[in-house]
């Protein structure tokens, strides 16, 4: 019996130890795989919560830059290029003022048939006169420049040269009050005066009508030609006239072009 007893004593300490080894080997293991397993997760976020910080932000922020880079050599590249403007413009407006016909002043003759309207930043000006019950008005237009005579020109002496510098007139003349009146589309050359058209214009007619303006002049007969010239030449449209136009208007070309210039040169600088 006391070696029956001395063996479940035995055995009991035996199963005790290798049950608490079992539970003591357990317990830290599975403790030890949470832990691992947390940790590693932490990590895993961890890494992809900055990979996405820098990814989102690291992009912006180089992409900014490249931006910024690229507007500064735009805005280097336009400044540039309006500073050489506004100096050619510079240029342009000394050799303007240089140019005496830029300031000078052309001095009406007394005897000039017309008051003239002249409104500064308009190409044309307005001629008017009472001549007995009719109302003179003449637009004028700003000269045709004229081209560098060529080497042919001596072998064409005595005929019209058709470059000569001119200036553009509408002629109308107005009576009774109706509103109706007759235009003649002139130009002046030199000494000459030389009808290209002309109608009866009707108050409300509108520019979409096509109405019959007769033929050519040119294509009048002769007589019938010089009849109307001399209609003109009473009435104030004579070479004494437009040749004093070719002048003004050659003036007020110089004047207003000068103001142009300037005017660019305004709207650049702002």
């Amino acid at each position: 019996m006391a070696i029956s007893a001395v063996l479940r004593r035995a055995s009991s300490s035996v199963l005790s130890l290798a049950s608490r080894r079992a539970s003591s080997s357990l317990l830290p293991l599975a403790s030890r795989s949470a832990i691992t397993s947390s940790s590693s997760s932490s990590s895993s976020s961890s890494r992809n919560f900055h990979t996405l910080l820098f990814n989102r932000f690291g992009n912006v922020n180089l992409s900014h830059m490249r931006i910024t880079t690229i507007e500064c050599k735009k805005f280097a590249t336009k400044t540039n290029a309006d500073d050489n403007l506004v100096q050619v413009l510079d240029s342009e407006i000394k050799c303007a003022l240089e140019d005496d016909n830029s300031q000078r002043e052309v001095e009406i003759p007394d005897d000039f048939p017309f008051e003239i309207e002249d409104n500064p930043g308009e190409r044309t000006i307005q001629l008017t006169r009472q001549y007995q019950d009719e109302t003179i008005k003449v637009q004028v237009d700003i000269p045709n420049v004229a081209p560098e005579e060529n080497e042919d020109e001596d072998d064409h002496e005595g005929e019209k040269n058709d470059y000569d510098s001119s200036i553009p007139l509408v002629v109308s003349v107005l009576k009774g009050g109706n509103g109706v009146s007759l235009e003649f589309g002139v130009t002046a050359f030199p000494d000459e005066v030389s009808i290209d058209s002309l109608s009866v214009k009707q108050p409300d007619e509108s520019e979409e009508q096509l109405a019959y303006e007769g033929p050519d002049f040119t294509d009048l007969d002769e007589n019938l030609q010089k009849a109307f010239h001399k209609y003109l030449e009473i009435r104030g449209i004579k070479p004494s006239t437009t040749n004093f136009l070719q002048e003004y208007m050659s003036s007020k070309d110089n004047k207003e072009y000068l103001e142009w210039l300037k005017n660019l040169k305004n709207f650049i600088e702002k």
